[in-house]
């Protein structure tokens, strides 16, 4: 009998996070040749219709309240990350936090096959320009500029083939154990957090041929209120996930 086929490295990403922000960008730098053998996930905090339709399915999202002083210390771990990037960060005011619309227009953008644009574009217009992601027009317009159809993206939240879509994603965020992005899995191994990068890409060479820039062996306070506006997800920890 043949044994099930194994499955591809996976990257659980979120448009809210800085962390995840950073890790792409790290990626993008350092080990490019990943980001197309990768199988992208979005992760986000479900809206309410979003969230009983997980639970319907037997789902459920890893909410915890952030502390306060957490909220602090990742407003300081941020500005140190983006310093050391040479980013110039704006900090977004998350005032009513709705994450469908970007999210499933990423499902959208990959279909298109433009996935990795979409998140590329929402990340710069989040954390270089200040726009605002939870904005169905921002959202639109942002897609538009990559190629979708804006009309299609606008409608993205009633269409109910995107939103089975979108608890399906939800769905593998609880079975595969995701708790915070940036989330990789090569196999069995999960890395979380921007200081396991390396690490995950260095698992490549452990398993088949050196990829390029992988060396064998190689472990590889108004801004506070704007981030933590809404409810809020511990989804971040030092150097790790957000």
């Amino acid at each position: 009998m043949a044994g099930r086929a194994a499955k591809p490295p996976r990257f659980y990403f979120n448009l809210r996070s800085p962390y995840n922000f950073f890790a792409l960008g790290d990626l993008e730098r350092d080990h490019p040749e990943l980001l197309d053998r990768l199988e992208w996930r979005p992760f986000w905090e479900p809206d309410e219709t979003s969230a009983r339709l997980l639970a319907q399915a037997g789902g459920q999202f890893p909410y915890t309240p952030m502390t306060r002083a957490k909220q602090f210390y990742i407003l300081r771990d941020v500005r140190r990350l983006a310093a050391d990037r040479g980013l110039a960060l704006t900090w977004p005011t998350d005032r009513s936090p709705w994450w469908e619309p970007a999210h499933l227009t990423w499902f959208l953008a990959d279909d298109a096959g433009l996935g990795r644009q979409w998140v590329a574009r929402a990340g710069r217009a989040r954390w270089l320009e200040g726009r605002d992601l939870c904005d169905p027009a921002t959202v639109a317009e942002l897609a538009a500029e990559v190629g979708l159809d804006a009309a299609a993206v606008a409608a993205a939240t009633e269409d109910p083939g995107l939103r089975e879509r979108g608890v399906r994603a939800l769905l593998d965020v609880h079975r595969d154990g995701v708790f915070g992005v940036p989330y990789f899995i090569h196999g069995s191994e999960p890395y979380w957090g921007l200081d396991r990068v390396a690490e995950f890409a260095a698992s490549f060479a452990d398993r088949g041929p050196r990829l390029p820039g992988v060396p064998a062996g190689q472990p590889a306070e108004d801004g506070l209120a704007a981030v933590g506006a809404g409810r809020t997800t511990d989804m971040s920890h030092a150097g790790g996930c957000g």
